[in-house]
């Protein structure tokens, strides 16, 4: 039975950080939406309803839901397909759906069969992306949006030759409050004086500042002012009629497009790793150690991501950037999280005319150092050091998610991993040296404690190339199981290819009946017998081993 939680208990400490979690949310709530070419409302909306309703059913304390960076390439690509963002809703409700059916299938250790080294691939690629498309909005060229979000384009162009147009569009106003933005972000965490003013985030105070200098330069006439088509742009509801005219329902006339049964799953995998991905996270930073039953997670996910999408918000996850926040502000209870989601609310319905008055350049810088982080060099130097097999998948997981989509970039990784295991599971299987005599070498090899027929194909080079005329030694005293196939391939090897070209073989240890698997009950064991003609258990030493032949 789940122990019961007193909300109010720790208010006064849980409404502390949650005022700090709506602080460094409503400017990633903005900038999320923005980079997935989605409506900015639709951003607050899905901060809203990751906060309260997210945030009361989920038994995770830490952690804080809302739109995620990891989201934005999948989100961008749908809406561009689909052509209209309605039908992209309905691909969340059924994303919702799907998560839901998780939580009761109790797939909440599903993060962990997928390896590392991928998902950090996935979030290094999402991180450049991010900073390319980020990059032209910095300088004050808001039209990148208009094309596709792959790295090729359209018109035949890609990422890195849009860059370079870019450079006829610059903006100094737009330039020079990145610029500034930028230098706060960077300093922030890092100046001394700074650091006493750690509740106040620093892409808030970017925020703020990129504001004030572009009202000034509006004020002075300046030829740097940002004009109204690169800022902010949410709707400004005068009435209760008028805001409910604002929200987007799903267009459930798509629900036969099977693009948006695959928009969905994609959504609804990706979400959920990386919501239980997170809560992992979460717990190890809880100072309390409290556990998160992960099942209730995806649960609480999947009827958060419904809600959304019918009142016309992006997908959601647990994220890391604002779970953080909240566990450095000292959250007690998932109380802090509610509370964010409330002040986020209150937010876009009473000032909604103040957050029209951030530049674009600003969030799109908060958004690329978002991406850095999610594609720092550190990462690349530990899976580096880590040796080829986990940067390969890591780098080729990146490289594809990047040139062509998410879901090809992720099941490439794991194609290549799952080789990367088959293969050194393979050289696992027996170990092989020579050792040398007056009268010529003695090649061991010596069997692992279980051979399957995934070894058949390395055991079978190995005693390919044993050359003529040489003296082998096949040791299996460690080994409890052995297939079939394996059985047979060193039977034929003794008994024909050792033969006819000359080659002494010396079997020990093997047993005179294993337990193999999936054979019927009664006709179980398989002597060894039947493959060879004489079985030695005893260790051949050195010594032993020469006379043997």
């Amino acid at each position: 039975m789940t122990k019961k939680i007193n909300l109010f208990a720790n208010l006064k400490s849980d409404f502390a950080s949650g005022l700090v979690v709506f602080l460094v949310a409503l400017p990633l709530c903005l900038g999320i939406a923005m980079a997935s070419g989605a409506p900015l409302f639709s951003g607050i909306i899905a901060g809203v309803v990751g906060g309260i309703v997210v945030g009361y059913l989920s038994q995770s304390h830490i952690s804080v839901s809302g739109p995620a960076a990891g989201l934005t390439a999948i989100i961008l690509t749908a809406i561009t397909d689909f052509g209209a963002f309605d039908v992209f809703l309905l691909s969340v409700f059924i994303a919702g759906i799907i998560q839901l059916a998780l939580g009761f299938l109790k797939a909440g250790s599903i993060s962990n069969y997928f390896p590392t080294n991928v998902i950090e691939g996935m979030l290094a690629g999402i991180g450049i992306i991010i900073i390319l498309k980020q990059i032209p909005h910095a300088f004050g060229y808001d039209a990148d949006f208009e094309g596709d979000q792959a790295f090729i384009q359209n018109d035949g162009s890609n990422s890195f030759s849009f860059l370079f147009d870019v450079l006829n569009h610059i903006h100094l106003g737009a330039v020079l409050i990145s610029a500034i933005s930028l230098a706060v972000l960077i300093s922030w965490d890092k100046v001394p004086f700074l650091k006493r003013l750690k509740l106040v985030p620093g892409a808030l105070v970017a925020v703020i500042l990129g504001v004030l200098l572009n009202e000034f330069f509006i004020s002075t006439g300046s030829s740097l002012a940002i004009a109204k088509e690169h800022l902010v742009s949410l709707p400004v509801p005068k009435s209760f009629d008028e805001f409910k005219s604002i929200l987007v329902t799903p267009n459930f006339a798509a629900i036969t497009n099977p693009q948006v049964w695959v928009v969905a799953v994609t959504i609804a995998i990706v979400a959920s790793i990386e919501t239980l991905l997170c809560i992992e996270a979460s717990d190890r930073m809880d100072v309390q150690k409290r556990y998160t039953n992960t099942n209730i997670e995806l649960k609480a996910q999947g009827v958060g991501n419904i809600i959304s999408s019918l009142l016309g918000g992006l997908p959601m996850t647990s994220v890391v950037v604002r779970s953080s926040a909240n566990n450095n502000a000292g959250a007690k209870s998932k109380m802090s999280t509610i509370i964010h989601g409330v002040l986020l609310l209150i937010s876009v319905l009473s000032i909604p005319v103040i957050l029209n008055k951030i530049p674009l350049a600003t969030l799109a810088t908060v958004l690329i150092l978002v991406g850095y982080k999610l594609a720092k060099p550190a990462t690349f130097m530990h899976f580096w050091e880590k040796g080829k097999y986990q940067f390969i998948p890591f780098i080729a997981t990146l490289v594809f998610v990047v040139a062509t989509d998410l879901l090809k970039g992720v099941a490439l990784g794991i194609v290549i991993s799952i080789i990367f295991v088959l293969r050194g599971n393979l050289k696992r299987a027996y170990n092989f040296k020579k050792e040398e005599y007056e009268d010529g070498d003695i090649i061991h090899i010596d069997l692992a404690q279980e051979v399957s027929f995934l070894n058949k194909a390395a055991i079978k080079q190995t005693l390919s190339e044993i050359p003529e005329n040489s003296k082998v030694v096949i040791n299996a005293h460690d080994t409890e199981y052995i297939a079939h196939d394996v059985l047979d391939l060193i039977r034929e090897f003794k008994e024909t290819r050792a033969v006819d070209e000359n080659i002494r073989v010396k079997l020990t240890g093997f047993k005179e009946a294993y337990e193999l698997e999936n054979t019927p009950e009664n006709n179980n064991h398989v002597t060894i017998e039947h493959y060879y003609d004489i079985v030695k258990r005893e260790v051949v030493r050195k010594e032993e081993v020469k006379e043997g032949f």
